[in-house]
């Protein structure tokens, strides 16, 4: 997935380039925003927009940003709930087959709403527009949804608005779901956003020193995103698309006398080299905190405790 360096690019864009196999010529229905966390809230939107691109006969797509428009419009921004190719990827697997990453910045803060449909609509052969019910885009809150339906009639695009998903009596947010990872509540995680709580990223090299203790370890080199506290988790990885059960240590490895934050992951009944290749792990429980031991034999014995844990966690 290429980044759209802002919008003088998106006007060059080769479509088929960067949507893979869908003719540049396919009409899209788009759908714009953050995205942080890929939660319910945004299930339910991502599953009207593919029922209006079946009905509008257009290609599901997805215009979101690489950076928070808080960042620009607030000039701070909450930390996000996953990072943005974890993001991608979520977004793909809820049935999004076009993704456009846009780089939010002052320019496209002050576009108006008609600017907007001209260089990204417009781009992106919109035949419909889906928006949150709350969603503002442009200059001063200019593009609500009234004036895109407007628009809409001139450029040939329907507009519909998504209506607020709510759990528990209270709105889904990213905020809610920050709040609970951090605190180590990963059922609320869970049912906020239809999944376990997770991490992706690419398997580094380390230091071997788990494969000298006989459990091998991926090293993952984790990516900005909300994580659980400190402490030894039963999880599942993905890799290449297979899932296998696994047991992970978070934490700064107190035992070495390390301080820098890391996640290793040894998976379950896995035999093969994992280097260089995408892992995303999902916190399903916390097993024990973190604790330092007085050597590796120590050390050992507990790990082999707790693969037995998250054995029966995952695999019971």
């Amino acid at each position: 997935m290429r980044l759209v360096e802002g919008l003088d690019a998106l006007g060059e864009l080769d479509l088929a380039s960067i949507y893979g196999d869908h003719s540049p010529n396919s009409r899209s229905v788009v759908a714009v925003g953050v995205f942080d966390g890929v939660h319910l809230g945004h299930h339910r939107l991502l599953h009207q927009l593919l029922e209006m691109a079946s009905d509008l006969r257009g290609i599901p797509t997805v215009v979101t940003f690489e950076n928070h428009p808080d960042q620009v419009l607030r000039g701070n921004a909450p930390s996000p709930l996953c990072s943005v190719a974890h993001r991608l990827r979520l977004l793909r697997r809820a049935g999004v087959l076009r993704l456009v990453l846009l780089r939010f910045e002052e320019r496209l803060q002050n576009m108006s709403a008609r600017a907007f449909t001209d260089r990204v609509l417009v781009t992106l052969r919109a035949r419909g527009l889906l928006l949150g019910y709350d969603s503002a885009i442009g200059k001063d809150r200019e593009g609500t949804p009234a004036r895109f339906a407007e628009l809409g009639e001139e450029f040939g695009f329907e507009v519909q608005t998504g209506a607020p998903f709510e759990l528990d009596g209270a709105p889904i947010s990213s905020t809610r779901i920050r709040e609970a990872i951090a605190a180590g509540d990963l059922a609320t995680a869970r049912r906020c956003l239809g999944r376990f709580p997770g991490a992706l990223g690419e398997v580094v090299h380390g230091d071997a020193r788990g494969r000298t203790l006989g459990f091998p370890t991926a090293n993952i080199a984790v990516q900005p995103g909300a994580l659980p506290p400190t402490g030894v988790y039963a999880v599942e990885a993905v890799v290449d698309g297979e899932t296998f059960a696994a047991v992970a240590n978070l934490g700064c490895r107190p035992t070495f006398a390390e301080s820098g934050p890391s996640l290793e992951v040894h998976l379950l009944d896995f035999d093969g080299d994992l280097y260089g290749r995408e892992l995303e792990v999902t916190f399903r429980q916390m097993l024990r905190e973190e604790q330092k031991f007085s050597g590796p034999d120590e050390l050992r014995q507990q790990i082999g405790r707790d693969v037995a844990a998250a054995r029966a966690c995952l695999l019971a």
